[in-house]
């Protein structure tokens, strides 16, 4: 059998649901993982009549996908680490395993996903994927034209220049803009960079998917329409 007919390990592991593959490799390299009862290493494949297991537990069953939009307050940490306590998983305290797809910033508030379905973590992450997320910002004194320009036409950051995107005037103090990138605290730093402080920041929207009226701290499972739409999307 070849390897066009098996399948990477972290690949494998993470299509059941469980983690995205980062967190697989994290898994492998403890030794946490075995194929046929064999500690598994980084690089192994998995092939059709392969059992694996981690953690002493099979890992065949692979769980219904879920996908839950989640209204964030501020205050909540994006991570799974159960070990802080701001962390947004014993916030929602879903009666599956979840986890964030990517994430906001503590002090940033609105709309995140939180699926079991590692394999579509990983697609909507790729940076090639280029994918819009709205929000919403108000920052400390008054917007003007050169602000705008400057937002849209690009900001010097973390050693790069942020893409062009598109930036409107929503009020005085407040504006919206579309991104694709996903920079670490983009807007706060692009903000900064033109000397205004954000005084609040919220996502109101990832491609196709709307924050809507979905009540601050609550969350609610993506219609099969929704999901299609955004499957779809991703291939």
């Amino acid at each position: 059998m070849t390897n066009t007919e098996s399948t990477s390990l972290n690949k494998y592991i993470s299509s059941t649901g469980i983690c995205s593959r980062r967190e697989a490799d994290r898994w492998i390299e403890a030794g946490l993982v075995k194929i046929n009862g064999v500690v598994a290493k980084k690089g192994n494949r998995v092939f059709d009549n392969d059992h694996v297991s981690c953690k002493g537990k099979s890992l065949r069953h692979k769980p219904q996908s879920v996908i839950i939009a989640f209204n964030k307050p501020a205050g909540l940490t994006c991570t799974t680490d159960r070990n802080d306590p701001t962390n947004i998983i014993d916030y929602i305290n879903f009666k599956q395993r979840i986890f964030p797809i990517g994430r906001l910033d503590k002090a940033s508030t609105g709309l995140i996903f939180l699926t079991n379905n590692g394999d579509l973590v990983n697609k909507i992450l790729r940076k090639e994927n280029k994918k819009q997320k709205e929000y919403v910002v108000s920052v400390d004194k008054v917007i003007t034209p050169d602000f705008l320009y400057k937002m849209s036409n690009g900001i010097p950051i973390l050693k790069t220049v942020t893409e062009k995107c598109k930036v409107e005037k929503k009020g005085k103090v407040k504006f919206k803009i579309v991104l694709t990138q996903g920079l670490n605290r983009q807007i706060r730093r692009m903000c900064e960079h033109l000397d205004y402080k954000v005084k609040s920041l919220k996502r109101t929207r990832i491609m196709n998917i709307t924050l809507g009226k979905l009540p601050v701290g609550q969350w609610r499972k993506l219609t099969a329409k929704e999901m299609e739409s955004l499957v779809s999307k991703l291939n």
